[in-house]
């Protein structure tokens, strides 16, 4: 096998265990819970996670541009792994939350540096089919996370579930350390400090707030807006600091470049969308069609075989079609699948679900082969590994606001269904509200109460479904303003130039 091979068997390794750890962990939470105690914490598991890796993100990239990307990607994968063996030997939540926080630093070192990683040993021309491997990857994960996550709760234990990533991570490491050879140029570099310190609290302050607002504590109160405030002070403050910094985290000269904006915006979009899909899909089988979660998680399967073909076309068809069309192939296919789930009852027969599922997952697999390629080609080497930073944090960003809003939203709609429905007078509490939201919630309840939540539940989803299918119309409209042509690389100095010729040759 060629060096370059052996590089591309590690990055692949290493993106799939840190895409994996964002499902795996789902079939194991009851477990941990019943073991380490308190469920008000059980989704911190997940936020932690994602926190700490969209914060993380940035940062690490701008250093693999400045340091090289072997040392970046190795401390990522090492983190990754210590925090993994740290979650297998967790004896409380509070310690659980910690270890996967370690977690998402290492996901946030190794997520943007594998995708530069590519950029920099690949052509463009042989990119295209590079990426839809890797992008394939993530929507894999989405499969197998909750499926290993069964096997190894059900027969194992659920520390398992942590301890499996070990020896592919050491492998990952092996490959990368050993056949990644790069010249990096010693420089005196400067680290923007000041920038990481205000980026870092303005972001946490916003997901902290996205996270707890109209669940532990009301928008209105003193917490939540003060995280906002914070969240506003320390954000404006990171992008003074970052037209001042020699060094920036992230190039606000980026920006300039109308391709990279475009992607960024789409991807959040998009992969908000993402998280809702996987995250509520299960809650529409099993709490409205009376299905397990065994039938939950097959049915994200027609996504990933989609997204796998979708990545793997659009790497081909990009040169091609270029930019715009390629890209808007795949907002297509999000929209319909979007508009598809709109008209689901819970009569509806499973392969209609099935169809839309690999009809999305076509249009994931366009759409972000598409703009992660952007990122890596419209720019040049000493800006990819901030240029693709920027992309995967937005991506996880998109994900983490994502899982915040549409869960205050369906939160929301559930109770205004059930006063509007005068569940109360009927009987319903709320402990069977929270009841039919949890997996096999419904086997638990009455006949009568089930109906009724059931309906409340199919209402809400509905709403959540519209919501979605005009977040997806916005990714469509966002995107057909890309350039017709192939990506290709311009320094964010001369941005604004050749943004207004790519405009001219439209």
């Amino acid at each position: 096998m060629p060096k370059r091979g052996f590089i591309l068997t590690g990055v692949l390794l290493a993106t799939f265990l840190s895409a994996i750890e964002g499902t795996v962990i789902g079939p194991a939470g009851p477990t941990i819970v019943s073991e380490l105690g308190d469920v008000s914490l059980l989704s911190w598991i997940f936020t932690s996670y994602l926190l700490t890796m969209a914060v993380s993100t940035p940062i690490f990239g701008k250093i693999s541009d400045l340091f090289g990307r072997k040392p970046v990607f190795l401390i990522g994968v090492g983190l990754f792994l210590i925090g993994s063996l740290l979650c297998c030997f967790a004896e409380n939540m509070q310690s659980l939350i910690l270890f996967r926080a370690i977690q998402g630093i290492g996901a946030g070192a190794v997520v943007p540096v594998t995708f530069t990683i590519i950029g920099d040993i690949y052509s463009i021309e042989e990119r295209g089919k590079v990426q839809g491997m890797i992008s394939s990857v993530w929507g894999i994960s989405s499969l197998l996370g909750p499926l290993i996550g069964g096997y190894f709760v059900d027969y194992l234990g659920w520390p398992w579930i942590f301890g499996f990533n070990i020896p592919f991570g050491l492998l990952a490491m092996w490959y990368v350390g050993r056949y990644l050879k790069e010249d990096v140029v010693k420089q005196k570099v400067q680290i923007d400090y000041l920038g990481a310190i205000t980026f870092t609290v303005g972001i946490t302050s916003l997901l902290i707030a996205l996270s707890l607002g109209g669940h532990a504590y009301s928008w209105g109160s003193p917490f939540i807006m003060g995280l906002l405030l914070a969240a506003v002070v320390f954000i404006a403050a990171f992008l003074f600091v970052e037209t001042k910094a020699k060094e920036p985290i992230v190039p606000l000269g980026l920006f300039k470049i109308r391709d990279i904006t475009l992607a960024n915006i789409a991807g959040l979009l998009t992969s908000a969308l993402m998280i809702g899909l996987t995250s509520y899909l299960p809650l529409w089988i099993q709490g409205v069609q009376g299905g397990n979660a065994t039938t939950s998680g097959l049915a994200l399967a027609p996504m990933s075989i989609g997204w796998l073909i979708g990545g793997i076309f659009a790497g081909r068809l990009l040169m091609r079609l270029g930019s715009r069309y390629t890209s808007l192939i795949g907002l297509t296919g999000i929209v319909a699948g979007s508009a598809g789930l709109i008209f689901l009852s819970a009569s509806s027969p499973s392969w209609l679900l099935l169809f839309y599922m690999f009809v999305y997952g076509l249009g994931f697999g366009f759409s972000f082969t598409v703009f992660t390629i952007i990122a890596q080609s419209s720019v040049g080497y000493r800006q990819r590994g901030a240029s693709t930073a920027l992309n995967t944090f937005m991506r996880t960003l998109g994900q983490t606001i994502g899982a915040a809003a549409f869960g205050t939203w369906l939160n929301s709609r559930i109770s205004a269904h059930t006063e509007t429905m005068n569940l109360a007078e009927q009987g319903v509490t709320q402990k069977d509200i929270n009841t039919i939201l949890a997996p096999h919630g419904t086997l638990e309840l009455p006949e009568r109460i089930q109906a009724l939540l059931q309906q409340v539940l199919e209402l809400s989803l509905h709403s959540l479904f519209l919501i979605m299918f005009i977040i997806g119309i916005c990714g469509f409209i966002v995107t057909a303003g890309l350039r017709k042509q192939p990506p290709s690389p311009v320094e964010s100095g001369a941005a604004a130039q050749a943004q207004i010729a790519g405009k001219r040759e439209e």
